[in-house]
């Protein structure tokens, strides 16, 4: 009897099934991390400073989607959402009314329903009515549609948001900006 032959057979089934289960083992990290990704919660980069300085350029960040299942998007939320009109693309802004408020610009102040809002995260910029976007037409007071949401840059005067391109759809959004995880000094949660 020649066990050197039948050592070889038995490790040749051991390798294979060690092989299949290395292989099993990546194909549910990617199948888990696609499912997070699609369902629960998503990476972005930030690459503009549209939303200075509640973000700055570079920062990363986590967007959660699993609130938006459960309830609409609120004042005060930083929401990212496909863009009005490239939808491949991705923006982030801050909800600064909902669907029947209605938004007005004032000597640089934004008013909803006629009250002035106090917005600390804009560090005291003016708000002022954008050139809408080719083919639109805002006029002050405006009033947000039903299903829809005005959003705004923190960053007022470096930010194309709600005045350039108007309101829009509830069901663009993507997530909710919920938490800075790079650069590490300015790790940490969101404030809506």
């Amino acid at each position: 009897m020649d066990y050197g032959d039948h050592a070889s057979e038995q490790q040749k089934p051991g390798l294979l099934r060690n092989l299949l289960s290395i292989l099993g083992t990546i194909l549910l990290f990617v199948a888990v991390s696609w499912v997070l990704r699609a369902l629960v919660v998503q990476p972005y980069e930030i690459p503009s400073g549209s939303m200075e300085d509640t973000l700055q350029v570079g920062d990363r960040l986590f967007a959660e989607k699993v609130t938006y299942y459960l309830e609409e998007p609120s004042y005060g939320d930083i929401v990212t959402f496909e863009d009005p009109e490239i939808p491949s693309r991705t923006l982030i802004k801050r909800v600064i009314a909902t669907g029947g408020q209605t938004v007005d610009l004032q000597d640089g102040r934004v008013l909803i329903d006629g009250v002035p809002l106090t917005e600390p995260y804009t560090d005291g910029l003016p708000s002022y009515p954008l050139t809408p976007a080719y083919g639109s037409s805002l006029v002050y007071p405006y009033t947000v549609p039903e299903g829809y949401l005005w959003v705004m840059g923190d960053n007022r005067t470096n930010s194309q948001d709600s005045r350039y391109f108007g309101a829009i759809p509830a069901d663009s959004v993507t997530g909710k900006a919920f938490f800075i995880y790079w650069p590490l000094d300015r790790i940490g949660p969101l404030a809506s």
